[in-house]
């Protein structure tokens, strides 16, 4: 087991009783990153949110995607392949979910990767990132369709 540490800080600078204040909040971790974070400006226009700042549903859409990967690289190089270069350009899509509350319905990760040596086929790949897949602690965690386009 282990415990994982985020502490998310904010403060007024606005209106708060009218709405008309900022979104814009600090995500800091136990590692010692802080990153600027606000709600999405699809969510909240600016200037009450800040869209140079990451909102939670890219964070989260990262978080599967980065957890895909690490998990991808373990499993290549247990089946004996070098990884060079891994790059996804992961995509949520957002929508009423059968409730009618607005959710992360989908997430696509597409990852394009380089390997050095030996490449694996198709089949090879596929069976790779589903296991890459069944042993992401993001995606067991989630509702949210994951799907892999290779």
């Amino acid at each position: 087991m282990a415990d994982h540490l985020a502490i998310v800080e904010w403060s007024a600078d606005g209106a708060f009783e009218s709405g008309r204040y900022s979104r814009r909040h600090i995500w800091r971790f136990d590692g010692g990153a802080e990153i600027a974070a606000s709600s999405s400006p699809h969510v909240v226009q600016p200037p009450f949110s800040d869209p140079s700042a990451v909102d939670p549903e890219e964070a989260l859409v990262a978080s599967a995607s980065s957890c895909h990967m690490l998990w991808f690289l373990h499993v290549a190089r247990d089946a004996g392949y070098r990884v060079r270069q891994y790059r996804d350009e992961a995509h949520g899509r957002m929508g009423r979910d059968s409730q009618g509350r607005m959710a992360l319905l989908r997430i696509t990760l597409r990852p394009q990767i380089i390997f050095d040596g030996q490449e694996p086929d198709p089949a090879a790949l596929e069976r790779l990132h589903e296991a890459a897949h069944e042993q992401c602690f993001i995606a067991n965690s989630l509702r949210t369709e994951i799907v892999v386009e290779s």
